[in-house]
């Protein structure tokens, strides 16, 4: 169990928290919700000991482990993914390198082999002889291939850093697990597997996500951050969501009748208070008003921006034609023989574990790279608005805001734009913020206010969730839901791929494709890809021997 008693944390004059007191218990998954800036990693950071409460005070039950997602991607950069999984249990890493010292002693002594004789007892209590396998059974889970766990940390990508990492957190069997994003550069594939870890875990996790779906799936309780306090509530984000908002209407319905009676008492005492007959009870009724007391209904600190991406030109019924598309990238085919043809009402979410084949298939269809083979035609009434991934050079300027979305409007007037910064929660003054210095998440909704003021009737969208937080997620989920256009979208977010696409298509990671009119769940639930991705798995085992 770990718990925080009476914990204010405050940064000069500002209070982040004030006398938060929670309990984290065995055997439950808490979803750490709230607003960006409320303090969500800053209270994980709190509970595993890396900043320091004001006041109040920490407490874990005495000799149990805690574990953390660490988000440093180059620190274990010299030592082998192995030996960085097996780091999250450090005192079996301590045991494992003084045990290997001992034996590689030349001139082994008596009291080396004492010493060695202790950390074998204790190297076989803490399961040290299934370490490696362990960590191989986690690392294989999130798609890290086995050839590659005994290479170093320097020589792997980004996305496979954040694979390890999440394995070193989740090594060893800890306590109490502290995660914070940690489905953010998942596939869904690994992010399926981590939901099915953490049902069967059995102590203590803390999760900070936006990721709604996983949150619904892994969660027994929720813990709110708003305004410096958590509350807590039993079970998981659509039940929090549910509870919250019936005891906000509740409070409403209650202060409705409260001042309902006021007026009746006030009416009351205003018309007999100068009546002897009445006086008593008009001094009775005085009473009973001042005892009447409504409940505070403090607005909560979460904003949605509005995003609603309206086409200027209704879309026709020829789209897009793909044929044939082949693009290698340094030596590795990562699209073969792509083709499809999109309708008028299509949605599709493009899915799999195959990253760059997906972010090369967009940038080919919006004209930003050209394939090695093939053709696509967009039709004549069609108009593409894009969303990248890599949103690095857009915002590599020194504009303001408000001049930056300027550059990109049909309409050249200052308060049309603002408008739309509006939408997206940027306040008048905010219009004047550089780009260049702008947040993640700042920058995200910059994009959607131009996919928005484009009038484009086909979006195509490249993970554009990432950065965003919850409020932002469903606000964009909402809008390409009511969009009336064509939408090509990846992302990681299974409740937003389930509720907006109606066809999915899956780029394996041989380059070919599956393509479904379905669901997102119907699609998880098919044979056909079972199939073709047992077909595909044999295939690579061929290719390897």
């Amino acid at each position: 169990m770990i718990s925080a008693n009476n914990v204010s944390l405050r940064f000069g004059k500002k209070a982040l928290f004030e006398e938060v007191n929670i309990k984290f218990t065995e055997g439950n998954c808490y979803g750490l919700i709230g607003a960006n800036g409320a303090g969500k990693s800053t209270f994980l950071k709190l509970l595993s000991g890396e900043l320091e409460t004001t006041t109040g005070d920490i407490v874990i039950t005495p000799g149990q482990r805690l574990s953390v997602l660490e988000q440093d991607h180059f620190k274990y950069d010299e030592y082998t993914v192995m030996d960085t999984v097996i780091m999250g249990n450090p005192r079996l890493y301590e045991v494992m390198k003084e045990k290997e010292a001992i034996y590689a002693k030349e001139d082994f002594s008596d009291e080396d082999g004492i010493r060695a004789s202790e950390l074998e007892g204790e190297f076989a209590e803490m399961d040290g002889w299934e370490a490696e396998s362990n960590a191989a059974n986690l690392l294989n889970g999130l798609g890290i291939p086995t050839e590659v766990h005994y290479s170093l940390m320097s020589d792997l990508t980004g996305n496979e850093k954040v694979k390890i990492l999440l394995a070193k957190a989740l090594f060893g069997n800890p306590d109490v697990l502290l995660l914070d994003e940690p489905t953010n550069h998942l596939d869904l594939d690994a992010i399926a597997w981590l939901e099915e870890f953490l049902i069967n875990f059995d102590n203590t996790v803390i999760v900070v996500s936006h990721d709604r779906y996983f949150l619904n799936k892994v969660c027994t309780h929720t813990a709110d951050i708003d305004y410096g306090k958590i509350q807590l509530y039993a079970g998981n984000y659509d039940f929090w969501y549910e509870s919250s908002q019936l005891l906000i209407k509740q409070m409403k319905e209650a202060n409705k009748k409260k001042e309902e009676k006021i007026k009746e008492l006030q009416e009351f005492i205003s018309r007999f208070s100068a009546n002897a007959s009445k006086s008593k009870q008009a001094t009775s009724r005085k009473r009973a008003l001042e005892k009447i007391e409504l409940d505070t209904i403090k607005p909560s600190s979460r904003k949605y921006p509005y995003i609603d991406f309206r086409p200027e030109r209704e879309i026709g019924n020829e789209v897009l034609s793909v044929e044939g598309i082949s693009k290698t990238i340094n030596g590795e085919k990562v699209l073969d023989n792509i083709s499809f043809i999109l309708g008028h009402d299509d949605k599709v979410a493009f899915v799999g574990s195959n990253e760059i084949a997906k972010t090369t298939l967009f940038k080919i269809l919006t004209g930003e790279m050209e394939p090695d083979e093939g053709t696509y035609k967009w039709g004549v009434t069609t108009s593409q608005a894009y969303f990248p991934k890599d949103n690095t050079q857009e915002f590599d300027n020194d504009l303001t805001i408000a001049d930056w979305l300027m550059g990109y409007s049909p309409v050249k007037d200052i308060t049309y734009v603002r408008g739309f910064l509006g939408r997206m929660l940027f306040a008048g003054e905010d219009g004047v913020k550089k780009v260049r210095v702008l947040s993640g998440g700042e920058k995200v909704r910059c994009l959607l206010s131009k996919m928005m003021i484009s009038g484009a009737n086909c979006l195509i969208l490249d993970e554009p969730t990432n950065h965003l937080d919850m409020e932002s997620i469903t606000a964009l989920n909402n809008g390409l839901i009511k969009f009336s256009g064509v939408a090509l979208f990846s992302c990681h977010d299974h409740q937003f791929v389930q509720t907006t696409a109606n066809r999915i298509m899956e780029i394996l990671p041989n380059g070919t494709m599956i393509d479904k009119i379905t669901t997102y769940d119907e699609y998880l639930a098919s044979d056909e890809m079972a199939r073709k991705r047992t077909i595909y798995s044999v295939n690579k085992e061929d290719d390897n021997n």
